[in-house]
């Protein structure tokens, strides 16, 4: 078995946590993991808010519903979805990527037109629901990244995004709270889940092959 596969069957949503710190190059490796997610055509539709300091918890914990992890955790990471896709934001975007690849701005004009053609054909809100879905692709390899790290990821989606996104200035940002993930180490005392077999369907059930077509 892998050590992936073995991290993966190790894991859960841990629903308590014991207030343990989570090591800082710990946390650096899961950000990293995240940072180099795969996302159509490197755009990177968001940022990555990520909260320490135990009196900001305390005042986000009402707003996710008093979910203890939120004040549990050693740290909490807010996925912070684009709220639009703009030309100017793909300019950022192939500007890097011309200048670390030591290529002309030109020689990347025609994918930007490109681009801007296809987004400037879509809502604000469809904009945003085409970030969020690249958002979660990062989001899922932080949460592997986590269990490598032997650190309890816990996602959380139970929260009131636009008050979060006020609380933390989300808007000036151009920024929508997407999805928590709380990271800490799950309280072996307290949390009913931790002692649970883990269950998922059956992998003949999950997949479906069509090597007869």
């Amino acid at each position: 078995m892998s050590n992936l596969i073995e991290s993966l069957n190790w894991r859960y949503a841990a629903k308590r946590m014991n207030g343990q710190r989570v090591p800082e190059e710990k946390v650096h490796t899961i950000l990293e993991a995240a940072r180099l997610a795969p996302t159509a055509n490197g755009i990177q539709p968001f940022s990555i808010v990520a909260i320490k300091r135990p009196t900001l918890l305390e005042q986000i914990k009402p707003i996710a519903n008093n979910q203890p992890q939120v004040t549990e955790a050693s740290h909490l990471l807010v996925f912070a979805t684009w709220d639009r896709v703009t030309p100017e934001r793909l300019d950022r975007v192939h500007d890097q990527i011309a200048r670390e690849r030591d290529l002309s701005p030109e020689a990347l004009q025609a994918t930007v037109e490109r681009l801007k053609a296809r987004f400037a054909g879509m809502s604000p809100e469809a904009q945003f629901q085409w970030a969020v879905r690249q958002t979660y692709i990062a989001f899922g390899v932080a949460i592997a990244a986590a269990a490598e790290e032997r650190v309890d990821a816990t996602p959380m989606e139970g929260f009131r995004n636009a008050e979060l996104d006020t609380f933390l200035g989300l808007p000036e940002k151009g920024l929508r709270s997407m999805c928590l993930l709380a990271m800490g180490y799950r309280d072996v005392t307290t949390d009913r889940l931790v002692h649970l077999k883990k269950v998922r369907r059956s992998k003949d059930e999950l997949v479906i092959e069509l090597n007869n077509l």
